[in-house]
């Protein structure tokens, strides 16, 4: 479009002149200003190619200042580029024929001497001022535009740079945490079930009766033993120890009636995407075998679209829309991952009964869907407020339950998203 401008204003000009202008001048001048378009693409062909035409244009038709304004154009791309010295050839060039056209055009209309020279060198140095003023635009936009691009790449390198302090500071926090509940908890609990165990051993061997209160000590004591380590394995490593429909295989195992539906190409996501869908299936089936009841059925969904990713885990159990779910840490840890992700979540009772959990993380960066995720602690997730999949993760015990092969019970005690009338 800025090539058509130029074209035309020169065109203009040189139709109102005396004389007017021809086929050959338009060709010229059209041929020279068009040619600006490709100056990206070879800035030094098209400074010739306009330097040519137009040069032939004021020695074709004499000189006339507002034909240097495509060489002016030309000039100013070229020294941008970084060819320097291309571009001030090319001027010196164009000046020389244009005081040479000036002369002769001058000498044959019958100026005289002096009144023409004064005038062809004024109007010849004006332009000499134009092209320098190319020549300096050209080089201090080259340099801009290598200053933003540095700029940005240092701003990129800071970023990545902050990123990977922070995993690792997590990392190790991790850790540290891990190491004071192993020290702390760990040895406690295990000399507590120890101490039951010989009790009950000691109480078997005498043929007294066992009390219920030193079974229930002993029964908890090590369910507390297993599940702190699944929190440390949990701590120690945030990767997920399989995929989906890995852990619908499990939770099969463990009792539960699941159905996995997948939609779309299922293909490789990223690293913190893949870690997001598999705690949410494993969250959500957690809470499904402590709250939904025994003979809840379970469906988990996958979306694989274009853009995002929808996870889905819905039963029909015991949840009731009007007694809103009590927001627990399970709840509260899948809504700030999926903020982390710029995906969006939702989670409740269903109208028809029963529970949903879906979430949508985008599938790249650039395609947040929100800004912030959505999560519902005290309303009712139904179809029409649950239009899209969503996405989230979880930290829960009950793939590791399920893991073992033990029951339902044992899958249930992993849970940390409260379900109607539970704070947990």
């Amino acid at each position: 479009m800025l090539a058509v401008v130029v074209g035309v204003i020169v065109a203009l000009a040189a139709g109102l002149r005396d004389g007017g202008a021809g086929f050959l001048d338009y060709a010229l001048i059209g041929a020279g200003s068009l040619a600006l378009s490709a100056h990206r693409a070879a800035p030094r062909a098209v400074l010739a190619v306009t330097t040519a035409c137009l040069l032939g244009e004021v020695v074709y038709a004499g000189a006339s200042s507002v034909a240097a304004i495509p060489v002016v154009a030309a000039v100013h791309t070229a020294a941008r580029a970084g060819h320097r010295g291309v571009a001030a050839g090319a001027a010196a060039v164009f000046l020389a024929g244009f005081a040479v056209a000036g002369e002769v055009g001058g000498a044959a209309g019958g100026v005289a001497a002096g009144e023409g020279s004064d005038d062809i060198v004024q109007r010849t140095l004006l332009l000499a001022g134009w092209f320098l003023c190319a020549l300096v635009t050209g080089l201090a936009d080259k340099n801009w535009q290598a200053y933003l691009r540095q700029t940005e790449q240092r701003a990129l390198e800071a970023e990545r740079t902050r990123e990977e302090a922070a995993l690792r500071r997590a990392g190790e926090e991790r850790l540290r945490i891990a190491r004071e509940l192993h020290d702390s908890l760990t040895h406690s609990i295990s000399i507590v079930k120890l101490q039951a165990g010989v009790a009950v051993h000691l109480a078997r061997k005498r043929g007294e009766e066992i009390p219920p209160a030193l079974l229930a000590i002993q029964e908890a004591s090590g369910e507390a033993m297993r599940e702190l380590r699944s929190t440390l394995t949990v701590l120690r490593t945030d990767e997920p120890t399989g995929s989906p429909a890995l852990l619908v295989e499990r939770a099969r195992a463990a009792g539960l009636a699941v159905e996995l539906a997948v939609c779309g190409r299922e293909r490789a996501l990223a690293g913190d995407l893949e870690r997001t869908a598999y705690r949410i299936v494993q969250e959500g089936l957690t809470n499904v075998a402590r709250h939904a009841g025994g003979s809840a059925k379970v469906t988990v969904g996958l979306d694989y679209g274009e853009r995002v990713l929808g996870v889905r885990v819905e039963d029909d159990g015991v949840a009731d829309a009007g007694r809103p779910p009590v927001e627990g840490t399970g709840l509260t840890g899948m809504r700030e991952r999926v903020a982390s992700l710029g995906g969006t979540l939702l989670a409740g009772p269903r109208v028809e009964g029963g529970f949903l959990v879906r979430a949508e993380l985008p599938l790249e960066g650039g395609a947040l869907l929100s800004g912030t995720a959505r999560g519902t602690a005290g309303g009712t997730a139904d179809e029409a407020s649950l239009g899209v999949p969503m996405g989230a993760a979880l930290s829960g015990g009950a793939g590791k339950a399920a893991e073992r092969g033990g029951s339902p019970a044992e899958v249930r005690v992993a849970a940390d998203v409260g379900r109607p009338g539970e704070g947990t």
